[in-house]
């Protein structure tokens, strides 16, 4: 089974590299604003930025990047945000998979499940959560592929809808937003869970102002 993933995926790359460098170079974008002008206050809770060292900005490549904490108060668990919006995936600059980056940093996924929530505009969005680990260090992990409109949990059905958008529309653009909050020892993963839903679902009305439809 991973043997036919693995050569299913490298088809999928090697296809999209083959029409996107046939395919006109420049993206036509719609305007967007940029992630330092995300709202520092959703519903209760206040971001404080962080810095993104260079060297893996150097990784991530070129786009626009958000990296906050926030928090209710000082004595609350925290939820961590980042966004990562690509203009353009046609020059070998992908977005990186959590799969491959979280694991690199020492964590280790204990579970996963792709879910639909609904946020508070009645939009169903299509999302992967986890829970990963790092020794006793516990944490709770939802992502997705935000791109024209669409919320994908999986980043080879992403990958497809791409090549599509690409041919129709002559956009590759798209984004990787995360959510991570640890997950306390005197609590139950359900409680983890529930807060990193409710503000995943909180920021999702916010986001075509900066990853456009």
């Amino acid at each position: 089974m991973k043997s036919l993933r693995f050569w299913a995926a490298a088809l999928l790359l090697a296809g999209t590299v083959l029409l996107l460098h046939t395919r006109p170079i420049a993206d036509r974008n719609p305007p967007s604003e940029p992630l330092s002008q995300f709202p520092e206050i959703i519903d209760g809770w206040t971001g404080s930025d962080r810095k993104i060292d260079q060297g893996t900005l150097d990784v991530l490549g070129a786009g626009d990047f958000l990296s906050r904490i926030y928090r209710q108060d000082s004595q609350s668990l925290p939820i961590s945000l980042f966004i990562g919006y690509f203009p353009t995936q046609r020059t070998g600059q992908t977005i990186h998979s959590p799969k491959h980056c979280l694991p690199g940093a020492g964590w280790v996924f204990e579970s996963s499940n792709y879910v639909d929530l609904m946020d508070e505009n009645g939009k169903t969005h299509h999302i992967g959560e986890y829970i990963i680990a790092d020794g006793e260090t516990r944490q709770f992990v939802i992502y997705w592929y935000q791109a024209h409109g669409r919320s994908v949990a999986n980043e080879y059905m992403a990958k497809i809808d791409m090549v599509v958008d690409a041919m129709r529309t002559n956009r590759t653009d798209g984004a990787l937003v995360r959510v991570i909050t640890p997950i306390s020892s005197s609590e139950d993963i359900s409680v983890a869970r529930k807060r990193a839903e409710r503000f995943a679902m909180q920021i999702t009305p916010s986001l075509p102002r900066f990853v456009p439809d």
